[in-house]
């Protein structure tokens, strides 16, 4: 068990804060969650007020006293930041750094200048997969969409042979792939292991992004043929900047975290002492805080120094890079209170029993249960954060192999079609300048096929290690 978990543990109660029934806290659970959905759809309410209400909604249809339910709830915000909140601004912080340099345009053009005809599609992918990594998804659609365009427009390609790879590589990394915020989230409320996560959620990525990507864009081409709009092709970060990071540079600042942590991670299982010098040393330099860390100072040498950026520049960058994520960070915050709230008042341990009573699969149930809040409130952070605190309790006897795959089930059933209550979809139709119709069979398709290919690889996983 790591040390997260045991923190966690240590953080709940031994008894539920209410005497509720089953049949209560089932129903609470629905009011709760009901009241989260109608806010976000209904009254167009910010996910963090709405999941602030719905988890003293929570726990007053549980019966549970009040002064208790914001104790829980304030307990799990802090508790919930305090694990994630420091990753998430670092991320947000080297993916700032990478765009403003120019860095993310030289790995996109260095690729594409080796692509060409029918490797056009798996280089898109391969791009997006890369870029995907440090950004959160949004930042990532900004940046390739106008590559996507551009290539689309000059190479005479179909705008979905091209644009569906570069969605699917950046939704993958967003669901499955930490240092992203929901699976951040995840592993924190589950307490799953860091390292073997990221190992297995670039294990399950591979095979999915190809299926939802190149693969999966031969049909949305003929489902959906339609140039790229011009009106839509907007200046690259880079096109004001004189020179540029190097290929080179960029892919180790971009990919040194993942390094540090899967070799924490390696080091962990091959000599299994907690005393042993090495060790610790890995477990220093793999912790998810040093490695982005390690990035980020890295970045000033490798990014921005040979962009021309002086001194004077850094500190108005990372404030421009920290802005954009105050709402991720409260959302996620949120999240991590109606986690604790679900904990506190035996929510948790009911789902426990019912699963030992259905006999439902764990992996199984957390998948559908994000897959229902995914569809409900439109947010695949919402839905990571509201199923993993359901289905935390049911990790506590798992392997630590066990715990990452669930973590990866509540990650692939939260992004399951993406419809009109997601930013993401309108973001893609007015990008692509597609029909709300057209979005759905491509965009809302491809992300439905995301995550069935990777639940299924997970539960595969399941049966084998």
């Amino acid at each position: 068990m790591t040390r997260l978990s045991v923190e966690l543990l240590a953080a709940d109660p031994v008894e539920p804060i209410t005497s509720a029934g089953h049949a209560q806290l089932g129903i609470a659970v629905l009011a709760g969650i009901a009241v989260i959905v109608l806010l976000i759809t209904k009254f167009k309410l910010h996910a963090f007020l709405a999941l602030t209400i719905g988890s003293l909604a929570l726990g007053a249809f549980a019966g549970a006293p009040l002064d208790k339910v914001i104790a829980s709830f304030t307990g799990g915000l802090g508790t919930t930041v305090a694990g994630v909140g420091v990753l998430i601004a670092l991320g947000a912080i080297l993916g700032k750094m990478l765009a403003d340099s120019g860095g993310a345009d030289q790995i996109v053009d260095t690729i594409l200048a080796k692509a060409g005809g029918r490797s056009m599609p798996w280089a898109m992918v391969l791009i997006a997969s890369v870029i995907g990594l440090p950004l959160f998804f949004e930042v990532g659609v900004v940046l390739l969409i106008p590559v996507v365009l551009m290539v689309a427009k000059r190479g005479n390609y179909s705008l979905m042979r091209i644009g569906i790879p570069a969605l699917a590589g950046l939704s993958v990394m967003h669901g499955l792939v930490p240092p992203h915020p929901g699976p951040l989230v995840a592993i924190d409320a589950i307490g799953a292991d860091l390292g073997v996560t990221l190992a297995l959620g670039v294990l399950v990525a591979i095979p999915t992004v190809i299926i939802a990507g190149p693969l999966f864009s031969r049909y949305a081409a003929r489902w959906v043929d339609v140039p790229a709009p011009d009106k839509m092709i907007p200046q690259r970060p880079s096109e004001d900047l004189e020179k540029r990071p190097g290929f080179g540079a960029t892919l180790i600042t971009i990919l040194l975290p993942v390094i540090l942590m899967l070799s924490k991670a390696l080091v962990d299982i091959v000599i299994d002492d907690p005393e042993n010098t090495t060790q610790r040393v890995f477990d220093v330099i793999g912790s998810p805080l040093i490695a982005l860390l390690a990035s980020v100072l890295l970045g000033i040498f490798t990014l921005l120094r040979p962009a021309g950026f002086g001194k004077e520049r850094l500190t108005p960058l990372v404030e421009k890079g920290l802005a954009p994520i105050a709402g991720i960070l409260l959302i996620v915050g949120a999240g991590g209170g109606f986690k604790q709230t679900l904990i506190d008042t035996g929510v948790g341990a009911m789902i426990l029993e019912i699963s030992e009573d259905w006999s439902i699969p764990a992996l199984l149930l957390a998948w559908l249960i994000a897959v229902a809040i995914r569809l409900a409130t439109g947010s695949a952070t919402v839905a990571t954060v509201s199923a993993a605190g359901l289905v935390a309790p049911l990790a506590a006897d798992m392997s630590t192999t066990h715990a990452a795959l669930l973590v990866l089930a509540i990650g692939a059933g939260s992004l399951f079609f993406s419809h009109v209550n997601d930013a993401g979809f309108w973001l893609v139709k007015e990008y692509f300048g597609l029909t709300v119709g057209q979005t759905i069979k491509t965009w809302s398709v491809m992300e439905t096929i995301i995550s069935v290919v990777a639940g299924g690889l997970v539960l595969l996983l399941s049966l084998i290690i």
